[in-house]
């Protein structure tokens, strides 16, 4: 049986060894006093059945998740789903595929031909969000992807993995605002990523976010090793909504904002 919050704490891990910049930020938010709670983890799929969303999900629904909300952003070519846990106190998920019919026949062998490598056991395991990456990759493969998403060049280069954790502002105490928050991390040494603006979304649309740029990190291809961006942190405040509880969904106009957030493009 797996334990509680298991796949989590396994993907923050996994997270922080390839994203140093978060744990250095992590620790610079507890030495301030502050409660470092998750709010969501993000991770990317393909629209391909063999490894669609729900079958990302199916470890996070035998540890007790269950699935809520589904988001289509057609200009995107991304389908959302989160899924949340009857004990608040742990992470949505939320779960993207991209849509691979919207790209080029070439496009779509390459990514297909990766999926093609991929046996029963694999897709299987119980541990799928956290096994990495499960092909071989060339650097050629990964550019030819990277010329038409960053999303599908993403998720070729480090597989099935957290894209991205998300801290949420109304626990961190010493900081009254995401503005603030955005302040203090350029004042450490961290960039910010000012694409949509500094601050991404409105208080009236319930959800605003805050997130770092994705630092190159060298990945290792069949053909030898190329930085490529990795993975951001994201700073959310959820705002209440009219009988005073706080808006729990994924926000359209930002949600399609942060889909760009690794773009090196």
């Amino acid at each position: 049986m797996t334990s509680r919050g298991e796949l989590s704490d396994r993907l923050w891990e996994d997270f922080e060894q390839s994203n140093p910049h978060a744990s250095r930020i992590r620790r610079l938010l507890a030495d301030r006093g502050d409660q470092v709670v998750n709010d969501h983890i993000g991770l990317r799929t393909y629209g391909d059945a063999r490894i669609s969303v729900d079958v990302l999900a199916q470890p996070f629904l035998g540890e007790g998740y269950v699935a809520a909300d589904i988001y289509v952003f057609e200009h995107k070519n991304l389908y959302v789903r989160h899924y949340e846990h009857p004990d608040p106190s742990r992470p949505k998920m939320v779960i993207s595929a991209l849509d691979l019919d919207a790209f080029s026949f070439a496009f779509q062998d390459t990514v297909r031909g990766l999926i093609d490598q991929l046996d029963r056991a694999s897709l299987d395991r119980s541990d799928l969000p956290v096994a990495g990456r499960l092909w071989d990759l060339t650097r050629r493969q990964y550019v030819l992807l990277a010329n038409e998403s960053e999303y599908a060049a993403w998720v070729a280069a480090f597989g099935f993995c957290a894209n991205h954790f998300t801290v949420a502002l109304d626990a961190l105490r010493s900081f009254d605002s995401l503005e603030a928050l955005a302040a203090f991390l350029q004042e450490q040494g961290f960039g910010v990523n000012v694409q949509g603006g500094e601050i991404k979304g409105l208080p009236d649309a319930y959800l605003e976010q805050c997130l770092t740029l994705a630092d190159p990190v060298p990945v290792m291809f069949a053909d030898g090793s190329l930085d490529v961006p990795g993975c951001y942190y994201e700073f959310l405040q959820r705002h209440p909504l009219s009988f005073g509880e706080l808006f729990q969904e994924v926000e359209t106009d930002s949600t399609d904002r942060i889909s760009q957030r690794t773009d090196p493009l």
